[in-house]
């Protein structure tokens, strides 16, 4: 027994700092790193609650890379990433009364938006463009209502941020990956909160994957700033579309893709 968790805690390690390296740039590292802690027999609510506390490794170590290169002002944004913590909280406390089916199914659609919108939108680049709404507007409505987002179902949130940023905001793709990880660190801290109260926390390898999502982000978030555009924007667009599939093609979802086939064959 001692052998298979000493496995299980190494297979895990090095999936979130894959994660953590992923979603440091383009975000979609929870797509990574639950189907493997579900796949390696983890109860799904212990799976949620561990993935917010590895998280925050994450989502910190970026944060802190970025704002050493002055691409966020923490004092600045603070009150931004309180909204996205609040919104955390709230989705979080909301999870239980609310059913994920609906999200889950209409997630790959808006996903797949996304995509599309970084994949062709033309003049995407570092350089800041016009912005369409207020740094105070932005954080009272647009921030916490991703954060609850993120609170009551999660995939895909820092792809939302991303988007946000660079639509509403105007800021340019390097400087949407920095913000993103700030208001992701701030969404993650208050869903984690409220699994913490439910006891749905596997502490020894939520800390211990939350070290390799450290690690993972350290080197994302570097070559992110070494690269700008020319490798946030392709990341994005893939690690959206492959979410999108995963959740279209998860068998234990219902209304998904796989699930619909799943019937249909009798499985």
């Amino acid at each position: 027994m001692q052998d298979v968790a000493l496995q299980l805690f190494i297979i895990l390690f090095f999936v979130a700092i894959f994660a953590g390296f992923v979603d440091s740039i383009a975000g979609g590292g929870g797509l990574i790193v639950l189907p493997a802690m579900l796949i390696m027999g983890i109860p799904p609510l212990e799976a949620l609650g561990t993935n917010k506390l590895q998280a925050q490794f994450g989502s910190a170590s970026a944060t802190i890379a970025y704002a050493r290169k002055g691409h966020v002002n923490l004092r600045e944004q603070f009150p931004m990433a309180l909204m996205a913590l609040l919104g955390g909280m709230a989705g979080a406390f909301t999870a239980s009364f609310v059913p994920a089916d609906v999200l889950r199914a209409i997630m790959p659609f808006l996903l797949v938006a996304i995509a599309i919108y970084f994949a062709f939108k033309p003049n995407l680049s570092d350089i800041d463009s016009q912005r369409r709404i207020t740094p105070f507007v932005f954080g009272l409505t647009v921030v916490p209502l991703i954060g609850f987002y993120d609170g009551i179902f999660g995939p895909g949130a820092g792809s939302f941020y991303m988007l946000s940023f660079v639509a509403l905001a105007g800021f340019g793709m390097l400087k949407a990956t920095a913000h993103t990880k700030l208001l992701n660190l701030g969404s993650n801290f208050g869903g984690f909160l409220v699994f913490t109260l439910n006891g749905a926390i596997l502490w020894k390898l939520g800390l211990v994957m939350g070290f390799g999502q450290f690690l993972g982000a350290q080197i994302g978030s570097r070559l992110a700033m070494r690269n700008g555009a020319k490798i946030i924007r392709p990341l994005l667009v893939i690690s959206c579309l492959a979410m999108a599939a995963r959740l279209i093609l998860d068998t234990n979802a219902p209304y998904s893709l796989g699930w619909i086939i799943g019937k249909l064959s009798g499985a």
